[in-house]
């Protein structure tokens, strides 16, 4: 099972901004956290002449010795630089400091400010350096050609609702295709979010400033600033990484920062505080500690980089909150994250180690269905119901907190929606749209609300999952007794769930407990602890109707064989007689070879035949006798089919030796007479065959002498079969006595591809329960099923 990529504690190392000022140049700001440890650091050369270094080796020896400039022997006496604690500041016998927070990743900072503040092509792109081990990316963002970072006048424009920002871009509806359905990329609840779009919202951003001066007389101090990701990922894993936390995060939240910057030159006036403190704190010796303790609780954009970092490298949902003079610009980021798998991940996989727990299943792969199906995915309304995965009455409360314009649609949303319901039941009542029911289920599973799961039914099987996170038993197993007091031990019902699986129902005392076991079922799911045990299903053509197809094969061969005319319209023209009597046809039992040379061998005798009925051709008696025979301006009719379909060949003025011409005759003769031996051979071997004969179990008859060189075939899509495999099928279909599976056959032998379970095979076609496994039960005797989740 291919692992996703995500940022964890081991790849992402931090984050960090940096400026550049039109007259002072580019500034190292700030970075999360405090120290960030080099990684794999390069070999030190200081025992290599430095003669025998060119400026490549001598910039990358300055940049990855964290003391770099000052030697050793310089140092006081006692102070080891390899055990430097990073904390408190250094002090050489000349005088000169060594600042902890001046070094970053082993590099010091006065090296990556340079490196990290790139040219203006690189506005508003992806920029990725590797420094050594490290990996840096980051989205730069440039002032205008103008200096200005506010933007001209526009008009007011009121705060788009939940409604409208579902409508697309960055912060509305964003489409997963590794096998999930589309995700809604809105706010979580008690989070407000801006549209964060190039232009600025509310009126101070359009007026410009309240001192009235015109804002874009006033140049900005700064020209570029730059967040930057730090990450240590493994070699064959860089660009996966880099490319998820560029499209999910940086991106994202350097817009907020642009919108905050454009509106109140918000990052420029954080930027210049948080210099200034750390100026003074390099006055005051101030340890890296404290002066990092005081910036966080003074700057709400260097607070709003340590959330940053602590939630990516959690991967939980980043929440900014920006002080702004204008107000508090909100905005909420994540990393979507799979909520099940469709396969087990390798015990030794430490990197797996945080999938344990997911919902285990195939149920929400999509690998195989066609591009019109993807394309309009209104089936996953008849297959998918929503599992909250908090409280419903919690939820609601945080919904009414936020009150959005879509809060009363969103809480009937949650009170609607039952693991038990599909999407498409709750989309037929009053109360809410298909559209409406889509969007805001979307909305919950992107922001960690909810998951979609397949609808909870008594009658499905369900088993304690291979994935769930063992670890964690005892604590569950004290809420599984808070919850539901009555119920057996939460080990001892896990373990008779997988000890004989069987329908969820007889697990229930009575059919009054079943709404209660219901509950406990979901409950099961909300934490990873059980799966569904599906069906699927494959063809399987027994060798009865694998011979029956054959011999109607066969049969049919042998008959267009006799009249070829009757199954080839090219083979007769409206210029061209058409040949009586007996004609093979060569490519049912010759090869390419033969035909050519008897092309070739008509073309030859036609260009001698008109050469003879030249007039002014000499002849001998022995060539008259022969042109009365082959040439066709005989009076007698020739006799023989192969010569009539000769004769009707046009002339050719090309000149050919009659003996040739004659050997050239004998040999199609001759090639005749072998096909017609051929054939008859073919035909008589075809009628001592056994005739087929239908039997009631196909799947019982595999000891008759006649089909013992027959094995059993397994179609693996019957949606795709072409070919003997479309045939197979057809013959299946006709065995079938009842009406109602023979109609239903070509409709249900889609699901047959050992990806879809029939489960939901009622779900999918509208038919009750009941119905639909009789149908699939009738068909049973041409099916082989497996089960797994």
């Amino acid at each position: 099972m291919a692992v996703p990529v995500l940022p964890n504690s081991s790849n992402f190392l931090g984050v960090a901004l940096v400026i550049n000022r039109s007259r002072d140049g580019p500034r190292f700001v700030f970075h999360y956290p405090p120290h960030i440890p080099a990684v794999d650091a390069r070999p030190s050369s200081r025992g290599t002449d430095s003669d025998d270094l060119d400026d490549d080796d001598a910039l990358m020896d300055r940049i990855s010795n964290p003391a770099a400039g000052a030697s050793s022997g310089s140092l006081p006496k006692g102070v080891d630089l390899a055990n430097w604690n990073h904390d408190d500041h250094l002090e050489t016998e000349s005088g000169s400091q060594i600042v902890p927070w001046e070094h970053v990743g082993g590099f010091p900072t006065r090296d990556l400010e340079s490196i990290l503040t790139p040219p203006r092509a690189y506005d508003k792109k992806l920029f990725s350096v590797s420094l050594d081990q490290l990996c840096v990316a980051s989205y730069p963002i440039c002032v205008p050609e103008n200096g200005v970072w506010k933007k001209k006048k526009r008009q007011p424009k009121s705060r788009p609702s939940l409604s409208t920002r579902a409508g697309g871009g960055d912060d509305g509806i964003g489409t997963s295709r590794n096998g999930d359905s589309p995700v809604l990329a809105a706010n979580i609840p008690q989070i407000e979010t801006h549209d964060m779009a190039d232009e600025p919202l509310g009126q101070e951003a359009i007026d410009g400033p309240e001192d009235g001066t015109n804002p874009e007389e006033k140049k900005s101090g700064m020209t570029m600033f730059n967040l930057v990701f730090i990450l240590n990922p493994n070699k064959h894993e860089t660009k996966e990484l880099v490319d998820t936390v560029y499209f999910h995060i940086i991106r994202k939240i350097i817009k907020a920062y642009k919108y905050a910057q454009q509106r109140s030159d918000f990052v420029w006036k954080e930027s210049k505080r948080i210099l200034q403190l750390k100026d003074k704190g390099r006055e005051d010796k101030t340890r890296l500690s404290v002066l990092w303790r005081q910036i966080l609780e003074t700057s709400s954009l260097a607070s709003s980089m340590q959330d940053i970092y602590e939630a990516v490298r959690a991967n939980k949902i980043a929440a900014l909150q920006l002080e702004t003079p204008e107000g508090t610009v909100t905005h909420s980021v994540q990393i979507p994250v799979p909520f099940h798998l469709p396969d087990i991940p390798a015990a030794d996989d430490v990197e797996a180690e945080g999938l344990r727990g997911l919902w285990v299943t195939t149920a929400n792969n999509f690998a195989d269905l066609d591009m019109a199906t993807i394309d309009d995915l209104s089936f996953l309304d008849k297959t998918f119901a929503l599992l909250l995965l908090y409280d419903e009455k919690k939820i609601i409360s945080e919904l009414q907190a936020d009150g959005d314009d879509a809060t009363n649609a969103m809480i009937e949303f949650v009170r609607l929606s039952k693991p038990t319901t599909s999407f498409h039941s709750i989309g037929q009542g009053p109360s809410l749209s298909p559209a409406q029911v889509r969007k805001y289920a979307q909305h919950f599973i992107f922001w960690r609300r909810a998951i979609a799961i397949p609808p909870l039914h008594a009658r499905d099987v369900y088993i304690m999952s291979p994935n769930s996170k063992t670890s964690t038993l005892p604590l569950a197993s004290q809420t599984w007794a808070k919850a539901f007091p009555l119920a057996p031990p939460l080990p001892n019902f896990l373990a008779e769930l997988s000890t004989a699986p069987r329908p969820y129902k007889f697990f229930a005392p009575s059919k009054n407990h079943r709404p209660q076991y219901l509950q406990m079922l979901a409950w099961l799911m909300r934490g990873g602890w059980v799966t569904q045990l599906c069906t699927f299903a494959y063809v399987v053509v027994w060798p009865e109707i694998q011979y029956e197809v054959d011999y109607q094969i066969e049969a049919d061969e042998i008959k267009n064989a006799k009249n070829p005319s009757a199954t080839d319209d090219s083979a007769s023209s409206p210029e061209a007689p058409t040949s009586q009597g007996s004609s093979f046809n060569g490519s049912d039992f010759g090869d390419a070879d033969e035909e050519a040379d008897r092309e070739r061998a008509s073309s030859a005798a036609q260009g001698s035949f008109a050469s003879k009925s030249r007039p002014s051709s000499p002849a001998s008696k022995a060539d008259e006798d022969e042109s009365l025979i082959l040439s066709p301006s005989a009076s007698a009719a020739p006799t023989d089919p192969l010569e009539r379909s000769v004769s009707s060949l046009p002339p050719l003025p090309e000149a050919r030796n009659p003996n040739e011409s004659i050997a050239e005759a004998a040999r199609l003769t001759r090639l005749a007479d072998r096909r017609s031996r051929a054939h008859a051979e073919h035909a008589a071997q075809h009628a001592r065959k056994r005739a087929p004969a239908a039997t009631d179990h196909p799947s019982q008859n595999l000891e008759a002498a006649h089909l013992a060189h027959l094995a059993p075939y397994i179609i693996l899509d019957a949606k795709k079969a072409t070919g003997k495999e479309s045939m197979y099928l057809s013959a299946i279909g006709r065995r079938f006595k009842d009406a109602r599976v023979r109609a239903s056959w070509p409709v249900f032998w889609k699901y047959f591809n050992g990806h879809s379970a029939l489960e939901r095979v009622c779900l999918m076609e509208d038919l009750k329960r009941k119905e639909a496994w009789a149908l699939l039960t009738a068909m049973s005797e041409h099916l082989i099923t497996v089960r797994h989740w």
